[in-house]
């Protein structure tokens, strides 16, 4: 009995460092994702009331856990009977982050807003179905980033046994969801954190200037992130389409893979934020009490 109980343990012991090897290599294949995922969902979870970014944050993070929920058994189910599904179903996210990339380039360019960056001394807040529409958007491209995580995760250990599978995909997905959001969770609470280096230090010497210079960087790195998150989301969709099209694949082989992923991003997004305008333009408009005119 003792023999066959160390025994188990012995399998377990073994399958656990099969799938740290295992998730640790498809961590290091799905990092540039995770890059992006965490460019595109900083940019989103920010520009709210300071006493808001967490409650915001934490909305998202569960949404989040909410889409690796859903996805993983889908894709482990996809994979094992209908392959082929899982590739339209990438090209389709494809098409929603260029286009969603496209659509923030067009607005900056043709419909400029002025945008302020709160901070933990405002006192603005943001209407409710703002924030639950950012919210929503923010939870709809965490789905299609975190199938595209999974699938390249998958792709690692295919050549494994389904446990193996299940729980590397797993513990990536895991990792991929606390590590992004814990990251943003700190670049949000920057200024805050500097509010309260000034009022320890009482706004002299070195913790003073440290906070001073937190609660500056914060609305720069905002900017920047927005500027990287909308690129990310391009440059995703567009190595999503060279990647999955055997063709858009040999197209200009000695162009940098970067740029042509993106300048294939930055085409399909056109495209989809034309057709997305025209049908708009064509349908009814309708008004409060939804009568059509």
């Amino acid at each position: 009995m003792a023999s066959g109980f160390f025994a188990v343990l012995d399998d377990i012991a073994a399958l656990m460092d099969d799938v740290a090897v295992t998730a640790k290599i498809a961590t290091r294949k799905t990092a540039g994702i995770l890059g992006d995922d965490l460019a595109v969902n900083a940019e989103k979870a920010t520009g709210f009331l300071a006493s808001r970014e967490l409650p915001v944050l934490w909305a998202i993070t569960k949404g989040s856990f909410l889409n690796k929920i859903i996805i993983l058994p889908v894709v482990f189910l996809l994979n094992y009977f209908l392959p082929v599904a899982i590739t339209y179903i990438l090209l389709l996210g494809g098409i929603y982050l260029a286009f969603e990339g496209m659509e923030k380039i067009v607005e900056y360019f043709f419909h400029p807003k002025k945008e302020v960056v709160p901070t933990g001394h405002d006192v603005v807040t943001a209407p409710v179905e703002d924030e639950k529409t950012k919210v929503k958007a923010a939870i709809t491209t965490d789905f299609i980033l975190s199938i595209e995580i999974v699938i390249i995760a998958l792709g690692t250990v295919l050549d494994k046994n389904l446990t193996t599978q299940i729980l590397t995909v797993s513990v990536v997905a895991i990792i991929a969801t606390v590590g992004v959001y814990g990251i943003v969770a700190l670049i949000v609470r920057m200024d805050d954190a500097g509010y309260k280096l000034i009022e320890r230090s009482k706004n002299t010497g070195l913790l003073s200037k440290l906070g001073q210079l937190l609660v500056k960087l914060l609305p720069l790195i905002i900017k920047l992130l927005a500027i990287v998150g909308t690129i990310a989301l391009l440059l995703v969709a567009g190595g999503i389409f060279v990647h999955n099209i055997e063709y858009f694949h040999h197209v200009l082989p000695n162009v940098p893979a970067i740029i042509k992923e993106f300048a294939f991003g930055a085409v399909a997004g056109m495209i989809a934020v034309a057709i997305v305008t025209l049908v708009k333009k064509l349908l009814p408009k309708k008004s409060n009490h939804g009568i059509t005119h």
